[in-house]
C-alpha cells in the first residue's frame, strides 16, 4: 500500500519516543546519561532513522540534549529550573480558570463554552476516575503508578477547556517537573503519605464551579510541592 512504510516509520517514531520518555521520567534513564542513536536502534532492534526522529521529538520537548559530537544527554534540571517549573504550570492552571468567558479567538467566536465553567458534570466523570486513581497511589507512596495517573488526570483536566496548546504546554512542563522530582523522592525511606493527593478535591471545586477554592488547592499544591523537594535537596 503507498505510504504504508511512512506510516510505519511514524509509528516507531512514536513508540520510541514514549518508551524513552518513560524510562527517562522513572529515572532509568538518568540526568546526564549520554547514548547514540546507533545504540538506542540496536536496543530496540529497528533502523537509525526512527530512532533518530524520536530522539529528535525528545530534545523539542526539552528532555534531551544534542551533544556536538551526534550523541545525546538526557537534561539535568536544578532545583531553580524545578522552581520555575511550578511557576509556570501554577500560571498554565490559574489561567485556566481565570479565562474570562467574554474571551474571543481569532475567528471572534466566543470560547465560553470551552471554559471550565461550561463543562457539565457528566463530562467531569473521566477526570473523577483519573483523581481516584492518583490519589490513591499518592497515599500509598506508590511512585511508579503515581506518575502515570498523575499525566494523564492533569492532561484530561486541561484538556476540559479545549484548547490543545493548553494541554501540551501544561503536560509538557508536568513530565519536565516528575523528571527532575522522581530521582530526589527516591532517596526517601518512604513516600507513604508524604505525596500530595489532592486531585479529587481540586475535581469536586471544578464540578462546584468553585474557581477560587480551585486556586487555593493548586497553590497548597505548588507549595507542598516545593517544601517537600527542597527538605531532600537539603
Amino acid at each position: 500500500m503507498p505510504g504504508s512504510e511512512a506510516v510505519r516509520r511514524t509509528t516507531l517514531r512514536s513508540q520510541i519516543a514514549d518508551a524513552l520518555r518513560d524510562e527517562v521520567i522513572a529515572g532509568r534513564l538518568p540526568a546526564g546519561r549520554q547514548f547514540t542513536v546507533k545504540e538506542i536502534a540496536e536496543q530496540y532492534g529497528v533502523s537509525a532513522t526512527p530512532v533518530r526522529e524520536a530522539l529528535l521529538d525528545l530534545c523539542s520537548q526539552g528532555l534531551l540534549d544534542v551533544e556536538l559530537h551526534k550523541s545525546y544527554r538526557v537534561r539535568a534540571f536544578s532545583y531553580a529550573d524545578f522552581r520555575d517549573m511550578v511557576e509556570a504550570r501554577a500560571l498554565i492552571v490559574e489561567g485556566i480558570f481565570r479565562l474570562p468567558r467574554s474571551f474571543k479567538g481569532a475567528a471572534g467566536a466566543p470560547l465560553a463554552e470551552h471554559t471550565l465553567n461550561a463543562v457539565p458534570p457528566a463530562a467531569l466523570a473521566s477526570v473523577r476516575r483519573r483523581a481516584e486513581e492518583a490519589a490513591r497511589a499518592a497515599v500509598a507512596g506508590d511512585l511508579d503508578i503515581l506518575i502515570g495517573y498523575d499525566l494523564r488526570f492533569w492532561r484530561e483536566l486541561a484538556g476540559l477547556v479545549g484548547n490543545p496548546y493548553i494541554s501540551d504546554f501544561l503536560d509538557r512542563v508536568r513530565v519536565q517537573s516528575w523528571i527532575f522530582t522522581v530521582p530526589l523522592l527516591r532517596r526517601l525511606p518512604t513516600l507513604r503519605g508524604r505525596l500530595w493527593h489532592g486531585h479529587g478535591e481540586l475535581v469536586e471545586a471544578v464540578a462546584a464551579r468553585d474557581a477560587f477554592a480551585a486556586e487555593r488547592i493548586i497553590a497548597a499544591y505548588n507549595e507542598h510541592s516545593l517544601a517537600l523537594i527542597a527538605s531532600v535537596t537539603e
